[in-house]
Protein backbone atom coordinates (compact mmCIF):
# COMPACT_ATOMS: atom_id res chain seq x y z
CA UNK A 1 0.00 0.00 0.00
CA UNK A 2 1.29 3.75 -0.98
CA UNK A 3 0.19 6.49 0.60
CA UNK A 4 1.05 9.35 -1.53
CA UNK A 5 -0.15 13.10 -2.14
CA UNK A 6 -2.42 13.81 -5.58
CA UNK A 7 -0.73 15.32 -8.15
CA UNK A 8 -2.38 17.88 -10.71
CA UNK A 9 -4.97 16.13 -12.71
CA UNK A 10 -5.71 13.73 -10.30
CA UNK A 11 -8.53 15.48 -8.81
CA UNK A 12 -10.60 12.28 -10.14
CA UNK A 13 -9.29 10.22 -8.25
CA UNK A 14 -9.95 11.89 -5.23
CA UNK A 15 -13.19 12.34 -5.94
CA UNK A 16 -13.54 8.38 -6.71
CA UNK A 17 -12.62 8.28 -2.88
CA UNK A 18 -14.86 11.06 -1.43
CA UNK A 19 -17.97 9.69 -3.78
CA UNK A 20 -18.09 6.82 -2.02
CA UNK A 21 -17.49 7.83 1.60
CA UNK A 22 -20.29 10.30 0.87
CA UNK A 23 -22.68 6.98 -0.55
CA UNK A 24 -21.80 5.17 2.13
CA UNK A 25 -22.91 7.77 4.62
CA UNK A 26 -26.37 8.61 2.67
CA UNK A 27 -24.96 12.24 1.50
CA UNK A 28 -25.47 13.98 -1.28
CA UNK A 29 -22.60 14.22 -3.50
CA UNK A 30 -22.12 17.10 -5.30
CA UNK A 31 -18.44 17.94 -5.79
CA UNK A 32 -17.29 17.71 -9.57
CA UNK A 33 -13.90 16.15 -10.49
CA UNK A 34 -13.48 19.76 -11.79
CA UNK A 35 -14.36 21.29 -8.37
CA UNK A 36 -11.83 19.10 -6.22
CA UNK A 37 -9.01 19.63 -8.96
CA UNK A 38 -9.59 23.08 -8.69
CA UNK A 39 -9.45 22.96 -4.73
CA UNK A 40 -6.68 20.93 -5.19
CA UNK A 41 -4.43 22.16 -7.94
CA UNK A 42 -5.99 25.79 -8.64
CA UNK A 43 -4.69 29.29 -8.01
CA UNK A 44 -5.27 29.40 -4.51
CA UNK A 45 -5.40 26.06 -2.93
CA UNK A 46 -8.10 25.22 -0.50
CA UNK A 47 -7.77 21.55 -0.32
CA UNK A 48 -5.13 18.96 0.02
CA UNK A 49 -5.51 14.91 -0.91
CA UNK A 50 -3.68 11.70 -0.06
CA UNK A 51 -4.17 8.57 -2.26
CA UNK A 52 -3.66 5.44 -0.36
CA UNK A 53 -3.35 2.84 -3.44
CA UNK A 54 -2.60 -0.52 -4.46
CA UNK A 55 -1.25 -0.36 -7.97
CA UNK A 56 -3.68 1.09 -9.64
CA UNK A 57 -6.41 0.81 -7.24
CA UNK A 58 -7.79 3.59 -5.38
CA UNK A 59 -7.80 2.07 -1.33
CA UNK A 60 -8.26 5.47 0.44
CA UNK A 61 -8.21 9.29 0.33
CA UNK A 62 -7.83 11.85 3.08
CA UNK A 63 -8.99 15.64 1.98
CA UNK A 64 -7.29 18.38 4.51
CA UNK A 65 -6.74 22.05 5.03
CA UNK A 66 -5.32 24.25 7.28
CA UNK A 67 -6.99 25.82 10.15
CA UNK A 68 -5.66 28.37 12.48
CA UNK A 69 -7.38 28.42 16.07
CA UNK A 70 -6.79 31.43 18.11
CA UNK A 71 -7.37 29.85 21.08
CA UNK A 72 -5.01 27.42 21.10
CA UNK A 73 -2.38 29.63 19.09
CA UNK A 74 -1.52 27.27 16.29
CA UNK A 75 -2.55 26.37 12.53
CA UNK A 76 -3.54 22.91 12.64
CA UNK A 77 -5.36 20.45 10.30
CA UNK A 78 -9.07 20.57 9.54
CA UNK A 79 -9.56 16.71 7.91
CA UNK A 80 -13.02 17.34 5.92
CA UNK A 81 -12.89 14.04 4.53
CA UNK A 82 -11.40 10.36 5.35
CA UNK A 83 -12.48 7.18 3.18
CA UNK A 84 -11.11 3.59 3.22
CA UNK A 85 -12.64 1.09 0.78
CA UNK A 86 -14.10 -1.54 2.48
CA UNK A 87 -11.94 -4.14 1.25
CA UNK A 88 -8.90 -2.27 2.66
CA UNK A 89 -10.64 -1.65 6.67
CA UNK A 90 -9.00 -3.36 9.58
CA UNK A 91 -5.49 -3.44 8.62
CA UNK A 92 -4.37 0.24 10.10
CA UNK A 93 -4.88 2.20 6.96
CA UNK A 94 -6.94 4.68 8.40
CA UNK A 95 -4.22 5.31 10.97
CA UNK A 96 -2.00 5.61 8.72
CA UNK A 97 -3.70 8.08 6.25
CA UNK A 98 -3.96 10.05 9.29
CA UNK A 99 -0.47 9.99 10.03
CA UNK A 100 0.31 10.92 6.39
CA UNK A 101 -1.97 13.79 6.79
CA UNK A 102 0.08 15.08 10.11
CA UNK A 103 3.57 14.43 8.45
CA UNK A 104 2.43 16.16 5.12
CA UNK A 105 0.65 19.25 7.01
CA UNK A 106 4.40 19.49 9.14
CA UNK A 107 6.23 19.55 5.90
CA UNK A 108 3.93 22.48 4.91
CA UNK A 109 3.06 24.25 7.74
CA UNK A 110 3.59 23.07 10.97
CA UNK A 111 0.32 21.67 12.62
CA UNK A 112 -0.52 21.99 16.11
CA UNK A 113 -3.52 19.87 16.52
CA UNK A 114 -6.13 17.30 14.06
CA UNK A 115 -9.97 18.68 14.09
CA UNK A 116 -12.05 16.39 12.30
CA UNK A 117 -16.39 15.81 11.89
CA UNK A 118 -17.14 12.20 12.52
CA UNK A 119 -21.08 11.15 11.73
CA UNK A 120 -23.10 9.84 14.83
CA UNK A 121 -24.17 7.06 12.75
CA UNK A 122 -20.92 5.69 12.01
CA UNK A 123 -19.52 4.27 14.98
CA UNK A 124 -16.72 2.17 13.45
CA UNK A 125 -14.64 5.59 12.70
CA UNK A 126 -15.98 6.88 16.06
CA UNK A 127 -13.96 3.47 18.10
CA UNK A 128 -10.75 4.88 15.97
CA UNK A 129 -10.70 8.14 16.72
CA UNK A 130 -11.38 7.41 20.13
CA UNK A 131 -8.90 4.88 19.96
CA UNK A 132 -6.52 7.54 18.70
CA UNK A 133 -6.83 10.19 21.64
CA UNK A 134 -9.20 12.27 20.04
CA UNK A 135 -11.20 13.82 21.92
CA UNK A 136 -15.01 15.73 21.60
CA UNK A 137 -15.49 19.43 22.16
CA UNK A 138 -19.47 18.62 23.24
CA UNK A 139 -19.14 22.46 23.78
CA UNK A 140 -18.69 23.37 20.36
CA UNK A 141 -21.49 23.10 17.89
CA UNK A 142 -21.00 22.69 13.86
CA UNK A 143 -23.17 25.47 12.03
CA UNK A 144 -23.57 26.19 7.96
CA UNK A 145 -24.55 29.16 6.33
CA UNK A 146 -25.79 28.01 2.78
CA UNK A 147 -28.00 28.59 -0.04
CA UNK A 148 -30.17 30.87 0.54
CA UNK A 149 -29.11 32.10 3.55
CA UNK A 150 -26.03 33.16 2.29
CA UNK A 151 -27.08 34.81 -0.15
CA UNK A 152 -29.53 37.43 1.86
CA UNK A 153 -26.06 37.79 4.36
Amino acid sequence: MRIRRAEPGEGARLNTGLRALSAEMGDTHRATDALIEAACFGPHVALYGLLAEVGDEVQGVVAFSPQLSTYRGAIGVYISDLWVAEAARGQGLGRRLLAAVRDEAARLWGPGYLRLTVYAHNPDARRLYDRLGFTDRAAEVWMVLDGQGLEAL
